[in-house]
């Protein structure tokens, strides 16, 4: 292969796994040493190889580590190790491992990797303990069967590293943000998603209850988080999240998104209904008429997304009393009375208790979570009428004065009536 289908080659790649052409250079690099080794080196070597993906060629050198006596086991440190069981080569590796950062710790002296100060110092006047010398090596162009095949499963290896290094630094920075995804594959509760370069988990836990998934099936989920496990980063989903509510709505609602609507708080119970409360940061701005929009279109963007899901835009309030009052909307209410610990009374009538409540306690739990107030429902022989537009809650509306009349007074009202008017109609028709 020439130069210039290299290059080609190596833009490809870099492009199709989203990794930097450097990475891939240096990968090349790793499994060129490691064939080099492989046909030309020796146990216990460290070999470093420069590619120059100009003119195409290598260079390689051993690496050796600079020491002195007192990094070194004796012989009688040696002999007692092996009388124990203890293997001086395996006690050298670790040590070398978390030599960098720590006070050195004692191995096994190996030609090969390590070279002694004294000697190093003959060649290398400046050089330090403790760091590394490079020794050329002469270059070499034919390789084996054998290392050309270990050079080609450490490219491969290599580049998934990079790629899943390269995927859980892209993921972590979108975590908090809402991605589309094709459902993939179902695997008992758990979902694959295909969100593009990976595939992400939605869990059991972070499902909407009720809600059946199906291949190919487009949906919008919440990057909840991503985990580190043994098989590498894994992107964990969700649809039951309630920042996913906002994110919906940020799509739909321009005013939330340029940030002229506030949501202040939001209280969901997912597959059943959601409550978010929101407040306009400009004068002449209607939060609640953004948010559903003419007709109802944006709302039920965002419901139809979540499969019919009902929710409940309310306007926030600064004082608790009228905003407990929205919370429990549609329910009418008389009077909230404010106590101590972030508890509150609800008065309502009688007839609107059920509504207050909700079914299963949902609209009263739901207004709680909301507010983060305690609630406490209790009915008023008081009917309520609607709240005026200043919002005066937690008065009792006047009820319209009547004045009593006795049985008699009545009937001579009437009495009088029926005989006034044959006369009335007499005088018209003169």
């Amino acid at each position: 292969m020439d130069i210039k289908s290299f290059k080609g080659a190596l833009g490809q790649i870099a492009e199709q796994r989203g990794i930097s052409p450097e990475k891939i250079i240096e990968t090349i690099e790793a499994a060129i040493a490691t064939a080099y080794k492989k046909d030309y080196g020796k146990k216990g070597q460290k070999i470093k190889a420069k590619f120059n993906p100009v003119s195409g060629d290598c260079k390689f050198w051993q690496v050796k580590l600079v020491v002195d006596k007192s990094m070194l086991y004796t012989e009688e440190e040696i002999e007692e190790m092996s009388r124990h069981g203890r293997d001086p080569a395996a006690a050298g590796k670790d040590a070398e491992e978390v030599r960098e950062g720590e006070a050195p710790k004692k191995f096994v002296f190996n030609g090969e990797k390590h070279i002694m100060a004294e000697d190093a110092k003959k060649d290398y006047p400046k050089i330090k303990i403790g760091e590394e010398i490079e020794i050329p090596l002469v270059s070499k162009q034919d390789y084996g069967r054998i290392a050309a095949q270990t050079a080609k499963q450490v490219i491969l290896q290599k580049i998934r590293e990079a790629e899943k290094e390269t995927i859980s630094i892209e993921y972590r920075s979108r975590e908090g943000e809402i991605i589309s995804g094709i459902v993939q594959r179902v695997e008992g509760h758990t979902v694959f998603i295909d969100i593009g370069k990976t595939l992400g988990i939605l869990s059991r836990e972070e499902q909407i209850p009720g809600e059946f998934y199906r291949p190919s099936q487009r949906l919008k989920l919440y990057i909840l988080k991503v985990e580190d496990t043994p098989k590498g980063s894994v992107v964990m989903l969700s649809r039951a999240y309630p920042k996913l509510i906002s994110k919906l709505f940020e799509l739909e609602v321009p005013e939330i998104a340029s940030g002229t609507v506030v949501i202040k708080s939001i209280a969901r119970e997912p597959g059943f209904r959601t409550k978010i409360a929101v407040v306009s940061e400009e004068e002449g701005v209607d939060p609640i008429g953004a948010c559903v929009g003419q007709r109802g279109t944006r709302i039920m963007a965002v419901i139809n997304e979540l499969g019919g899901e009902k929710i409940d835009v309310i306007q926030w309030q600064e004082k608790p009393e009228k905003f407990i009052a929205n919370a429990l909307a549609p329910a009418k209410i008389v009077e909230v009375k404010v106590g101590e610990k972030n508890t509150a009374v609800v008065f309502v009538p009688e007839d609107q208790l059920s509504l207050a409540i909700g079914k299963d306690g949902r609209n009263v739990r739901l207004a709680a979570n909301l507010t983060g107030w305690k609630i406490d429902i209790k009915t008023s022989e008081t009917p309520a009428e609607p709240a005026d537009a200043e919002g005066d809650l937690g008065k009792k509306p006047k009820k319209a004065k009547k004045t009593k009349k006795s049985k008699k007074e009545a009937s001579e009202e009437s009495e009088e009536k029926t005989e006034e008017s044959p006369a009335e109609e007499k005088s018209e028709k003169e």
